[in-house]
């Protein structure tokens, strides 16, 4: 394993040492802003893959870690109640309710949304905290072929990515959680493309256990 990392009980590999970047405006601007439609599209696409999955009535949702707030601009139009968090600083879409962080484990979502920001979370082991239905979760899928592949993949990103997740750790990390796996995708490779002939994006859906 490289240094400066581990992999725990359920195969995921985390950074030990850590100098946190700093999430605001700035980095919202870079991550999203510059890519013109493609995030849009990007949104478009999760929005339905999930309808599409899940098949159920949704009525409320949360995107943590909503970005630029896309996703939560198409959710609007078809969901009644939309909710998101961010420490960025960065405003939320008009006619959705911003929640801080502490606050969302006080009411019941339907579906909890995760694009790209669970993998920058300190713990990440926090999510059989939640009061959902589903957890929708997307972010780079880590294949850990040897140390220097690792060294060199681009969603490595020191201090930045702090979790790093493949198709089986995600599923035994989900199950310790209390969530049982619906279906796993790699389908926003559409527009991500693969790194290393490798899938790039993994996608997975996941159940509450009641």
């Amino acid at each position: 394993m490289l240094k400066n990392y581990e992999e725990d009980k359920n195969g995921l590999i985390f950074q030990i040492e850590k100098n946190k970047i700093n999430y605001n405006v700035d980095y919202v601007n870079n991550s999203y802003n510059n890519y013109g439609p493609k995030v849009d599209n990007m949104s478009y696409l999760r929005y339905g893959f999930m309808s599409g999955v899940i098949q159920e009535n949704i009525n409320s949702i949360l995107d943590v870690g909503y970005g630029n707030g896309s996703f939560l601009n198409i959710c609007k139009k078809n969901i009644d109640k939309c909710y998101g968090t961010d420490i960025s600083g960065y405003e939320i879409p008009k006619d959705c309710i911003f929640l801080d962080i502490d606050k969302i484990y006080n009411r019941h979502f339907n579906v909890v949304c995760f694009f790209d920001s669970l993998e920058h979370f300190d713990d990440v082991y926090f999510l059989e905290k939640l009061n959902c239905d589903y957890i929708y979760i997307s972010l780079p899928e880590c294949h850990y072929l040897s140390d220097e592949w690792f060294m060199g993949w681009k969603h490595r990103r020191e201090n930045e990515h702090l979790w790093h997740f493949n198709r089986t750790g995600m599923k035994k990390f989900m199950k310790e959680q209390g969530y049982e796996l619906i279906c796993y995708s790699n389908i926003e490779d559409i527009i991500r493309k693969p790194v290393d002939l490798l899938p790039n994006i993994l996608t997975g859906i996941f159940k509450k256990n009641k």
